[in-house]
């Protein structure tokens, strides 16, 4: 049963739609709960609930790169290893708790997957129109869930203004945002180190996502004459080499 899910991954269709979505649907459970678990008193139940999402991921990696034409290629690729440090945060949980944010990296992966995407092109009209916006969204959402986890684990065994994965976040959507209202502070070196990735990145990250959902509209079609990938909704020829193109319409 297992393996024949493991080659359901790679069906095309809508089987293969399915199995995408089902992966898709566990990260963002898993996610979930990793922000969840911060509110909640580390026990032995709380363990026990990240060593069985930490067995599950681990199970469905497995499976996938003994089904992969390349193995070796794809867990050295960086989805592979944020699939790893992922499933590594999970099983681990009960030895280091406060580093769980770090299972948030298996759904960036799952965002950027190239079988995911073409699904939901295929089934979202809306997300083939805007990719760009919601891989930019994605990204960002990513960094600040990561940034929080940061923030949470390095700073609420002694900062007292950090008790919970509430005020990390808070922290660090004030810093991103360069808001600064002084309620919340990072001491130390450290802290202001990580304050300053924060800010840096975060603005970039919020940058890319503003130019994607502000830009002019293009759609994704490969020219075949010199390979342009983004044309003009209503292009009839390529801008840059002249070659006839034929781009779907969205009704196709």
């Amino acid at each position: 049963m297992a393996e024949g899910f493991a080659r359901l991954q790679g069906a095309a269709g809508r089987r293969g739609a399915a199995a995408a979505y089902s992966l898709l649907a566990l990260d963002l459970v898993a996610l979930g709960w990793v922000i969840l678990e911060s509110f909640l008193p580390q026990d032995p139940l709380v363990f026990a609930v990240d060593i069985a999402f930490g067995l599950v991921l681990a199970a469905e990696l497995v499976l996938r790169l003994r089904n992969s034409a390349s193995a070796r290629r794809e867990l050295l690729h960086p989805g592979g290893i944020a699939d790893v440090v992922s499933v590594l945060a999970f099983l681990m949980a009960p030895f280091f708790p406060g580093w769980g944010f770090l299972r948030s990296l298996r759904t960036l992966r799952l965002l950027r997957s190239a079988r995911l995407v073409a699904h939901l092109r295929h089934d979202l009209p809306l997300f083939r129109r805007n990719q760009d916006a919601f891989v930019a969204a994605a990204d960002l959402l990513v960094f600040i869930v990561v940034m929080t986890g940061i923030v949470h684990a390095t700073q609420q065994a002694t900062n007292p203004h950090i008790a919970n994965f509430a005020d990390a976040l808070y922290f660090t959507v004030t810093a991103l945002t360069t808001t600064g209202f002084g309620d919340i502070t990072l001491p130390g070196t450290s802290g202001r180190l990580i304050s300053v990735v924060i800010m840096l990145a975060g603005v970039t990250l919020f940058l890319r996502l503003a130019q994607a959902l502000f830009r002019p509209n293009k759609v994704r079609f490969r020219c075949q004459a010199c390979g342009l990938g983004r044309h003009d909704p209503d292009a009839v020829h390529c801008k840059a080499c002249g070659a006839l193109l034929n781009i779907p319409d969205d009704d196709d």
